[in-house]
């Protein structure tokens, strides 16, 4: 086992982190911007160690300021969390190449499964299907006519090394397809450096579904059952829950067992995330992998009961997963929000600032995973989600009542928060019903004040 890792994110997650490490008797160095000095959560780690300026380019993002604090604070392995290197290959390969382990997949799992088209080939090989689509990159317009012209609109026009709805266009004829291709691909090589795109047929009004899993080093492979997170704004997901509801349990079974295989099929270790999309009559379709640890993360732990930061940390060390998949549990039903510091009533606009006063909720089955406090400056730098509040409860109608009433009694003062929306989805009839679709809350809530 690891005496020493460097945690190279910041945050909620790099809280996260230090908690499961401190556990685990495990001495920790943080790395930190000039913006996060003195943060509060970095007097947990052994110690911390600036690596530049607020810019996440000069700080979180630059390779070699963090191998240098690695190195300076001779650790034996990495954790990237999630955003910011925990997807890039090269910043894999640089850490095994120092001698210090990433703890996360091999840099073979992550560049076949990063590159989209790539991954729907593993998956087409493990028998998993995919939406019907291009089957690589689209060249021209002419090619993607006639992709077009042989699956039907509406067409949806994907970046290869996309993520976060970046480099994505919804075409519905032939005219919105050719300005679309356009936009997707400048989007895409602004972003991700990488202007690639390909088509898929447009399922209309998804539901999107992940599995959880995790891989050892010898082979073994288990998943730790499914999330639903339908509930989004351009893609980025508000509410998440697990089990997903109104999913009939042989598709259940069908999804986690199709993940299991796609997984296995990579020669994938360590913990990541299968995601699909599911139509109105229960087909599923695979859409990509994210091979990293995902922010709803807390969402599978509070079902089955297992630290999935402390299995990655083992899995990186070389030792076997404890339990087979029959010995999984899924118990109850947990639903995380993701609280913003953003104006949902004026675009979802960021909100910057002191926060003045901070009351938390609690009570059986309440969790909180945050770092900010009474005090604490929300800056512009990054992302700008404050907090994730999580329930568990006996059953998925008990986790509602249980998140409404702790966001009535949550105060959070000096900026504003999406908590209002939140409130608002979780007594739409929809939601409760188990109806939700990815464009949902923007089709029919949004203008609702």
């Amino acid at each position: 086992m690891f005496q020493r890792i460097l945690v190279a994110n910041r945050g909620e997650i790099a809280l996260r982190i230090l908690r499961a490490c401190r556990e685990m008797g495990i001495e920790t160095v943080a790395v930190c911007s000039e913006a996060d000095r003195g943060a509060d959560y970095l007097k947990l780690a052994n110690e911390s160690i600036c690596i530049g300026p607020a810019q996440a380019s000069n700080s979180y993002l630059l390779i070699k300021n963090i191998i240098s604090a690695a190195e300076i604070g001779n650790v034996q392995a990495i954790h990237p969390g999630y955003g910011f290197l925990s997807e890039n290959e090269h910043f894999a390969e640089v850490c095994r190449s120092c001698k210090i382990e990433f703890i996360g997949p091999s840099v073979d799992a992550m560049s076949k499964l990063g590159d989209k088209i790539s991954a729907k080939e593993i998956a087409r090989a493990a028998n998993v299907a995919g939406v019907p689509g291009s089957d690589g990159l689209i060249a021209s317009e002419e090619e993607a006519l006639a992709i077009a012209a042989k699956i039907g609109y509406p067409i949806l026009i994907k970046a290869t090394a996309g993520g976060g709805g970046k480099g994505m266009r919804v075409a519905r004829n032939d005219i919105s397809l050719k300005t679309g291709l356009k936009q997707a691909a400048m989007e895409a090589e602004k972003a991700f450096n990488n202007a690639g795109v390909y088509l898929e047929k447009y399922v209309e009004n998804p539901r999107h579904v992940e599995v959880q899993i995790i891989a050892d080093q010898h082979g073994e492979v288990v998943h730790l059952w499914e999330r639903d997170c339908s509930s989004q704004r351009k893609h980025q997901k508000l509410i998440e829950e697990s089990p997903a509801p109104n999913l009939p349990q042989a598709v259940r079974e069908a999804i986690c067992e199709a993940a299991v295989r796609l997984i296995k099929s990579a020669n994938y270790t360590n913990a990541g995330t299968v995601e699909f999309i599911v139509d109105k009559d229960h087909n599923f379709y695979f859409i990509e992998v994210n091979a990293r640890i995902q922010v709803e993360h807390p969402v599978t732990e509070m079902v089955t009961g297992l630290d999935l930061i402390q299995q990655q940390i083992r899995v990186a060390a070389g030792e076997h997963l404890p339990w087979k998949q029959s010995e999984i549990p899924c118990r109850g039903c947990s639903m995380e929000v993701r609280i913003n510091a953003e104006d949902p009533d004026n675009d979802f606009r960021g909100s910057p600032g002191r926060i003045t006063k901070l009351r938390i909720p609690g009570g059986n089955g309440v969790r909180w995973d945050s770092h900010v406090h009474e005090g604490y400056v929300v800056g512009p730098y990054y992302d700008s989600m404050i907090g994730k509040l999580i329930v568990h409860k006996p059953t998925r109608l008990e986790a509602i009542a249980c998140l409404k009433r702790c966001l009535d009694e949550f105060v959070i003062e000096g900026i504003k928060t999406t908590i209002p929306l939140l409130k608002r989805i979780l007594s739409e009839a929809a939601f409760v019903d188990g109806g939700m679709h990815t464009t949902f809350i923007e089709q029919n809530m949004l203008a609702k004040k």
